[in-house]
């Protein structure tokens, strides 16, 4: 899998005035300082520590045919009040070893990261010159503590084509009380490539606004063992959506009933803060790193020449949403607004233009909320969600009219957000059943996020004739599998989304064709 080269957020765009003001407010020349990997603390040479720095584990992700990254935060106290993990105010030298073996006896890479204050004492080294579709074990060293080691793997050689993929879609986990989470222990027993997360991977609390706030809400759903577990075995590519941040949020607006953020500068600090939280957490590389309000997030991730990941960011960059009614409302009018956008102007030629290069047998959109109209309303009216692609009705026709006309081969849209699983047909007029499937949508059911509104959802189904499948009641995950020919996608669902004594089953399985758009159940 090669990641799409971009330049750090750096030199790939510069810092909007809105986002300047709110990276100065954030923490003046210490933050720019970490923005280009400076830090005016101390060097601790020779660290000790009381109790356990690697709390929160390991993990990896966005896998290239010769590496990765890596990640982890030193924080022995992880649930500190002031966010910084127990940690003294200083750099601290972190090592790392990538082997070709279980017990790091054959070591082919290895080197030194500084943890530093200013990014939450978080490295993430990126590994390079490693063999293709190859396994690799990792691990990191501090003073004279080891962490957990970790397990990834290498994508394909550029230009291979590799004969199966299989990975894994989920999204959606809020924190059971027990921190333990059945679908990822569930995970553990498929052999899977990677694990595709769109998105709601903590849920903010209505007092998180710090930067200490976002980072210890990121450590209590981090400890979670069956999270760490699920990492240190797979590479994690990743994307936000709402709830990592604030419910709903929109751009630089913050809702109604999200008080106090919602005066305008309030809320980009926030989402500054959320943002570094975020970064501080998660295996992602250095073009990821937010510059204060600003990410980078959306990219593409080439698996060989047999798929394509087109990770999409939907939030960052939307118009508001028209209406606030839930699970669904009258269709407001504006919808049809032509100025009106879901991914924003920049990264709709960004998704065209490789959509329209593409060489990859299958095309796969990570995105974060149902593509597909659903209806709500079981009359002559039309009742939807106005924070889905139903809202952006503009963005969504003009997607499907691309994919239409510039034909893409075997476009598949993977979602989360909406706490239920779902396969649909996605066709320019969902009114007319007649008309011919562009793509197939799959949207995979919570990892442990209850869906309340089930019933609402259930109700809805006979008024969508696109809709080939839907259950609003279990959580767990979706297993994907490509071929050349096939791409099949199998519901894992587990009886309880925090007991671990059930037993994962597959509720639904579906396939696509290659070269025939629509799933048919298995």
């Amino acid at each position: 899998m090669a990641v799409q080269p971009s330049p750090p957020p750096s030199l790939s765009r510069p810092l909007s005035r809105r986002g300047f003001l709110a990276f100065a407010g954030a923490g003046g020349a210490a933050a720019a300082a970490a923005l280009y990997g400076y830090s005016a603390a101390p060097a601790w040479a020779s660290p000790r520590f009381p109790s356990d720095p690697f709390t929160l584990g390991v993990a990896s992700g966005d896998p290239t045919p010769d590496g990765f990254v890596l990640w982890t935060r030193l924080a022995p106290e992880p649930l500190a009040r002031d966010g910084l993990g127990g940690m003294p105010g200083v750099q601290v030298p972190v090592t790392w070893q990538v082997a070709t073996d279980p017990e790091i006896r054959t070591v082919v890479k290895a080197g030194t990261a500084k943890a530093t204050p200013e990014l939450g004492h978080s490295v993430h080294p990126e590994v390079s010159g490693l063999q293709p579709s190859r396994d690799y074990w990792y691990r990191f060293r501090v003073g004279d503590v080891l962490s957990p080691i970790g397990h990834t793997r290498t994508a394909p050689a550029t230009g291979s084509t590799p004969a199966h993929l299989a990975f894994a879609l989920a999204s959606c986990q809020s924190l059971p009380a027990s921190r333990r989470y059945a679908a990822y222990r569930a995970m553990l027993s498929d052999d899977l490539d990677l694990v595709v997360h769109v998105g709601d991977y903590t849920y903010e609390r209505r007092t998180d606004e710090t930067l200490a706030d976002f980072r210890t809400n990121h450590a209590r759903h981090k400890l979670s063992p069956d999270l760490q577990a699920a990492h240190a075995a797979f590479p994690f590519v990743v994307t936000f959506d709402d709830h990592e941040i604030e419910n709903n949020w929109a751009d630089d607006i913050s809702q109604p009933d999200n008080e106090p953020s919602n005066e305008p500068s309030r809320f980009l600090q926030l989402r500054a803060n959320a943002f570094q939280a975020y970064y501080e957490h998660l295996p992602l590389r250095l073009a990821q790193r937010p510059q204060g309000p600003d990410m980078l997030l959306h990219r593409r991730l080439d698996y060989g020449t047999l798929a394509s990941f087109h990770v999409l960011d939907t939030r960052q960059y939307r118009s508001d949403q028209l209406t606030e009614a839930f699970p669904g409302g009258p269709q407001h009018p504006g919808v049809n607004d032509p100025t009106r956008s879901l991914m924003g102007d920049e990264q709709e030629r960004w998704l065209f233009g490789n959509l329209e290069r593409s060489t990859a047998r299958w095309n796969l959109i990570a995105q974060q909320t149902i593509m597909a109209q659903i209806d709500y309303d079981g009359g002559p009216g039309v009742s939807v969600n106005h924070d889905q692609w139903d809202g952006y009705a503009v963005s969504r026709n003009r997607f499907l009219s691309f994919i239409d006309q510039a034909r893409p081969a075997n476009p598949v849209v993977l979602t989360g957000d909406w706490h239920s699983a779902w396969v649909n047909d996605l066709r320019l007029d969902f009114s007319r059943p007649e008309t011919p499937v562009l793509a197939t949508e799959f949207v995979g059911t919570s990892i442990s996020s209850g869906c309340g509104w089930a019933a609402a959802v259930k109700a809805a189904q006979p008024n969508n004739a696109h809709v080939k499948y839907l259950n609003p009641d279990l959580r767990g995950y979706t297993r994907i599998t490509a071929t050349p020919d096939t791409l099949r996608a199998d519901y894992r669902v587990v009886p309880s989304a925090a007991d671990l004594s059930g037993t994962a089953t597959i509720d639904s399985s579906w396939a696509v064709e290659a070269g025939r758009p629509g799933a048919v159940p298995v």
